[in-house]
C-alpha cells in the first residue's frame, strides 16, 4: 500500500474509543487501552463481561462498532491486509480446537497453511512439541487425547506459528487442578523464555498472579482498574473490584480523625487505624480492604500484644475454610468480621480450633482506603462480610 505508515517496534497494541454493540446492547466502551511490547497482561473479570470481546478485537476477528485499534503504531485494516496482520497473531481458545488427525497434523496444520517449508515445519513441530512434553504422543490421534493433553497441543500449535502477539481465551478451564497447575507452570515457563507479547483472559485471580505483568479488570464492559498484580489485589480501585478478586476483607466505617497520614475508622463501634495520603474529613464514609495475608493470627499473649501492629484485636474463630494448596482461610468475629489466610501447618501447631478466641495483628500501612463515590459523610458504619 504506498504511503503506508511504517511499523513503530516499541508499540504494542493500542485501542481508543472502542465500543462493539451486539443485539442493540454496548457490550464494550473503553477510552484507551494498550499492551507493552514483550508483556504478559492478564484481562480479569466476571462472565458476561465483555473479556472475550476485547480479546477478538484485539485480535482482529471482531470489527469494533466504533474506535480504533492499532498494531506497532498502524491501524488495523490500513498499513496491512487483514491475513498479514492474522499471521502476526496467535490465538488459543476456551476449547482447544483440534482436527481429526494426529497430534503432529494439527500442530504443523498453521505451518503448512503459511507455506512453512518442510524442513522448517518439521523443526518447529518437534521442538513445540518437545517443549509441551506431548513428543511421545506425536503421532496418537487428537480425539483420543485428554482433556489436559488437547490443551497441551494446542498452546504448541499457537507457539510453533511464533507469532508476535499471543491471544488466549480462558486457556485452562475443565482441568483437574493437578493437570492444570502443570500446565500453567509450563506455559509461564515458556512465556518467560520467548517473551512474546501476550493478551490472556480468565476469571481465575490465581492464574493472574502466577502469569500477568499487568492485569485489567473488566466489569460490565468498562475498564475498571490496570496494574500489577500487587497494585489489583492489594489496592482495588472501588469495591466492586475488591469483591471480585476476592482476596481480601471489606469494612465499611466512617473516618474518626486523620493525623496527617494516620486516620482513624469507627467500624461498627471498633476502631482501626490506617495509612493514606487521602484527604478525608471526619465523617466521610469509606471502604477499608485488607488483604487477607497481611492479617496475623496467634494465641493471645503479652507477646503478642508487644507487636509493633497498629491493629491487634482480638477475635474468636467462627468459621475456616481450604484455600488452594496447603492453606486455610480463618474468619474471626473482632467486632467486625476479619478474615486471614494461614498455613495448615501454623493452624495444627497453633492448636486453633472453632470458637477458640485469638489475638490478630496487622499494620495500618496494610490497610488500604476507598472513598465511596455519592456516599454523604456523616453515615453509621456498616460492615460487609469479608469477601469469599
Amino acid at each position: 500500500m504506498s504511503g503506508a505508515m511504517p511499523p513503530d517496534m516499541a508499540k504494542g497494541l493500542e485501542a481508543t474509543k472502542l465500543s462493539v454493540m451486539l443485539g442493540g446492547h454496548q457490550v464494550l466502551d473503553i477510552p484507551s487501552f494498550d499492551v507493552r511490547p514483550g508483556e504478559v497482561l492478564v484481562i480479569i473479570g466476571p462472565n458476561g463481561s465483555g473479556k472475550t470481546t476485547l480479546l477478538l478485537s484485539l485480535a482482529s476477528l471482531l470489527k469494533p462498532t466504533t474506535g480504533t485499534v492499532l498494531y506497532q503504531g498502524i491501524p488495523y485494516r490500513e498499513g496491512l491486509s487483514a491475513l498479514q496482520l492474522r499471521r502476526k497473531f496467535a490465538v488459543v481458545f476456551q476449547e482447544p480446537l483440534l482436527l481429526n488427525t494426529t497430534v503432529w497434523d494439527n500442530v504443523a496444520l498453521g505451518l503448512r497453511l503459511r507455506r512453512i517449508g518442510h524442513h522448517e515445519t518439521n523443526e518447529r513441530v518437534k521442538k513445540w512439541l518437545a517443549r509441551f512434553g506431548m513428543a511421545p504422543l506425536a503421532r496418537r490421534q487428537a480425539r483420543s487425547l485428554s482433556g489436559g493433553e488437547a490443551k497441551r497441543v494446542s498452546l504448541a500449535r499457537a507457539f510453533a506459528l511464533q507469532p508476535e502477539v499471543l491471544f488466549l481465551d480462558e486457556p485452562f478451564t475443565a482441568l483437574d487442578s493437578p493437570t492444570r497447575q502443570a500446565l500453567i507452570e509450563d506455559f509461564e515457563s515458556v512465556l518467560r523464555e520467548t517473551k512474546v507479547t501476550t493478551v490472556m483472559v480468565t476469571h481465575e485471580r490465581n492464574e493472574a498472579l502466577v502469569l500477568a505483568d499487568r492485569v485489567a479488570v473488566l466489569m460490565n464492559g468498562r475498564m475498571r482498574q490496570i496494574g500489577t498484580p500487587e497494585e489489583v489485589f492489594s489496592r482495588p480501585a472501588d469495591e466492586e473490584t475488591a469483591s471480585f478478586v476476592e482476596a481480601g476483607n471489606i469494612l465499611h466505617g466512617v473516618i474518626g480523625s486523620q493525623n496527617n497520614e494516620l486516620v482513624t475508622l469507627d467500624t461498627n463501634g471498633q476502631e482501626i487505624q490506617a495509612i493514606s495520603a487521602l484527604d478525608l474529613t471526619v465523617g466521610t464514609e469509606v471502604i477499608a480492604y485488607l488483604h487477607y495475608e497481611d492479617v496475623t493470627i496467634s494465641l493471645p499473649s503479652p507477646q503478642a500484644m508487644s507487636s509493633s501492629a497498629r491493629n491487634q484485636p482480638r477475635g474468636r474463630i467462627v468459621k475456616t475454610s481450604p484455600v488452594a494448596g496447603s492453606q486455610v482461610k480463618v474468619t474471626l468475629d473482632c467486632g467486625f468480621p476479619l478474615a486471614a489466610v494461614i498455613t495448615k501447618r501454623s493452624w495444627q501447631e497453633l492448636g486453633l480450633e472453632l470458637g477458640q478466641v485469638v489475638a490478630a495483628s496487622f499494620k495500618a500501612s496494610s490497610v488500604h482506603l476507598i472513598p465511596i463515590p455519592g456516599k454523604p459523610s456523616g453515615l453509621s458504619p456498616g460492615v460487609s462480610e469479608p469477601a469469599s
